[in-house]
């Protein structure tokens, strides 16, 4: 099995790769929806602290509890290639390598693209006034480490149709 690692600051891009798999049948498994689903398990309300305190639990000790619970899910998906998104340090990049051949690509935009991009999509965790905490928030987690690490890497700043075809060439050169 292959594993393509979504990396990437929020509103980077990373959904453009979760649209890409779903059009193309690849299993997809990101940690943010493992976070999602547990706040709606709880019964809370999906707000940007409530959704950071339920992702930082999730974590656990090591920073990589909601990391095994995606890998684990992916490692039994019946398909030769899965994409995970949400990983946010290099032990959990080095736990899935453990696992499977992985091949890391960062998604990357400008601080401004990705703060109107946060506004303008309406997500019940997203909020413009919390965009710098969280963005240091998942610097503190090392978010930044698999991003520089990267094997391969979209600039999105152009159309969507660019950073698609630039995917799908990565996807064609790992396969």
């Amino acid at each position: 099995m292959k594993i393509f690692v979504v990396v990437g600051m929020p509103a980077a891009g990373k959904n453009l790769a979760r649209d890409y798999a779903t059009a193309r049948g690849i299993p997809y498994y990101a940690t943010g929806d493992l976070v999602r689903a547990e706040v709606v398990l709880r019964g809370i309300e999906a707000t940007p602290d409530n959704m950071a305190s339920v992702s930082t639990e999730l974590r656990g000790a090591d920073g990589m509890g909601v990391t095994r619970l995606a890998l684990e899910t992916a490692l039994h998906a019946d398909a030769s290639i899965v994409m995970l998104e949400g990983m946010r340090s290099w032990d959990e990049i080095e736990l899935i390598r453990q696992q499977a051949t992985a091949v890391i690509i960062a998604f990357l935009a400008p601080l401004a693209m990705r703060r109107k991009r946060i506004i303008t999509r309406g997500r019940s965790d997203d909020s413009a006034d919390a965009f710098h905490e969280r963005d240091q928030r998942e610097l503190a987690y090392g978010t930044a480490i698999p991003i520089v690490l990267a094997d391969e890497y979209i600039l999105n700043t152009g159309t969507m149709e660019e950073a698609i075809q630039g995917l799908n060439d990565i996807l064609e050169k790992y396969r």
